[in-house]
């Protein structure tokens, strides 16, 4: 599947369908019976499956995308936002497919269906009543409809990437969105036996509400330091452009997000509309995330999100509980976590930013030089590999994970251990304006031995990434 080349979304559609058929069928939902409705049993998996899949962190995890049975040679190609995108694409077919089984719905064009489906996604409900007619009538969808479907997917592909120096980290929480109304979607198709096009146009304004209110907190979170620069604040509004909100909600979300560049507004103002605890739940969650992707969380901040969870009648051990699960979920699934950030660092990430980081290197480096002079098996393999002996996966992730424990053991070099902070060094090496690989680690290896000398700790944990990120 090449994504840009007309007929990926077919083949894409096809390759689900199949695989979908050779995996185990979906098992009913703890708490449930088999007696259970199937619309009930379909609702429970849809809050499950959100969560287990990890697009309510908007990054699937791997075995999203083998279950799928695609070998990992295509399901990797392609740049990583690439990857990711087919990765959400599979695992919102696989959601779906599961929902019909669940949902009891008699066998039919699952293919077709699914192109209905996506084309809800999309806001695109003429399109998707022209599918439908076709799938009723028998005939096959013309080539024009898949082709409005996949050109309004790749528009809003790759236009939510979060920047933590400029923009805000819209892309899990409008992945989200996007995942629970295709889900509600899906349920309510399978369950019916056919579109409700009014229920659809609702939840659509639903997902775009959503996403305006997270702008709105994610706004407030980014300015409770200091006000925003020039750069910062255009990168938002681009955001709010690229979500593709309703011309009149896209206008009032403007003004208020310019307003609060200006003066802070009140939370309770901003969620005082807020009564659904699912909601209230994703608000917290999502800036909990932002407030962590740049590895570091402020006094402001956190003073930001305990006035939030206030405001949301969050208990404060429910927040904490949201914690441990984000830092769960990204401990596990690092290969594919903060792709969005890390590019967009690497391309966008300002020069404070770089000179903070730069500085912190090189007043610690001694201290980190001792702390992995002392953490015997690390030296050990750190020698290996800057001497160009290849690393077994094992120990590649055993190196890996006691790098983040040397940085731990850094108060100063804290943010290179959060969740996602060791992509940092990958962009960190393509704009610092010094070179962070020294020549082992480099395309073409020094042909003589080299000591464990230099920035080399610095630059391992950059080719770790690339070998096991």
């Amino acid at each position: 599947m090449d994504l840009g080349k007309a007929g990926w979304l077919s083949s894409l559609l096809e390759e689900s369908v199949a695989a979908h058929v050779r995996a185990p069928a979906p098992v009913v939902p703890s708490g449930l019976s088999e007696s259970s409705s199937g619309r009930a049993r379909a609702r429970s998996y849809v809050r499950r499956m959100l969560r287990a899949s990890g697009l309510l962190y908007g990054t699937p995890a791997d075995g999203s995308v083998s279950a799928e049975g695609t070998s990992s040679e295509s399901a990797g190609t392609g740049s990583p936002e690439e990857v990711l995108f087919r990765a959400v694409m599979r695992t919102f077919a696989r959601m779906a497919l599961d929902i019909a089984i669940l949902a009891g719905s008699p066998e039919g064009p699952r293919r077709e269906q699914l192109l209905l489906l996506f084309a809800v996604l999309t806001g695109q409900l003429d399109e998707a009543r022209s599918v439908e007619e076709k799938v009723r009538q028998g005939q096959e969808v013309p080539k024009r409809l898949w082709g409005r479907v996949e050109d309004a997917l790749e528009r809003r592909a790759l236009s939510l990437s979060g920047d933590p120096a400029y923009g805000l980290v819209l892309h899990n929480g409008a992945l989200y969105a996007d995942a629970h109304m295709f889900g509600r979607q899906a349920l309510d198709y399978f369950s019916r036996g056919g579109l409700n096009h009014e229920m659809a146009r609702r939840r659509i304004d639903f997902a775009a509400r959503q996403k305006a209110l997270l702008v709105e907190v994610l706004t407030g979170l980014a300015c409770v330091d200091r006000q925003p620069t020039f750069s910062a604040r255009r990168a938002i509004l681009r955001q709010v452009e690229d979500l593709g909100l309703p011309d009149e909600l896209e206008g009032e979300l403007r003004v208020a997000v310019r307003q609060a560049f200006e003066r802070r507004r009140s939370l309770s103002t901003t969620v005082k509309n807020v009564s659904s605890v699912d909601l209230r739940r994703f608000i917290l969650e999502q800036t909990l995330l932002a407030s962590l992707v740049d590895g570091r969380r402020t006094r402001g901040e956190r003073a930001f999100i305990d006035q939030l969870a206030h405001e949301l009648r969050v208990p404060e051990s429910t927040v904490h509980q949201l914690e441990l699960e984000v830092a769960e979920f990204y401990a596990k699934n690092r290969s594919v976590v903060d792709v969005f950030t890390v590019s967009s660092a690497a391309n966008l990430m300002g020069e404070d930013m770089v000179s903070r980081m730069q500085n912190t290197l090189e007043r610690n480096f001694h201290r980190l030089m001792q702390e992995v002079r002392e953490t015997g098996e690390l030296y050990h393999l750190l020698t290996k590999a800057a001497r160009g002996q290849a690393l077994t996966a094992e120990e590649r992730q055993r190196m890996r994970a006691q790098l983040i424990d040397v940085a731990k053991a850094i108060p100063a070099l804290a943010i290179f251990a959060a969740p996602g902070g060791m992509l940092l060094l990958v962009a960190l090496a393509k704009v610092l304006p010094f070179n962070l690989l020294p020549s082992a680690f480099q395309d073409e290896p020094a042909s003589e031995p080299v000591s464990l000398e230099g920035e080399v700790v610095s630059s391992e944990a950059g080719s770790t990434e690339r070998k096991v990120g």
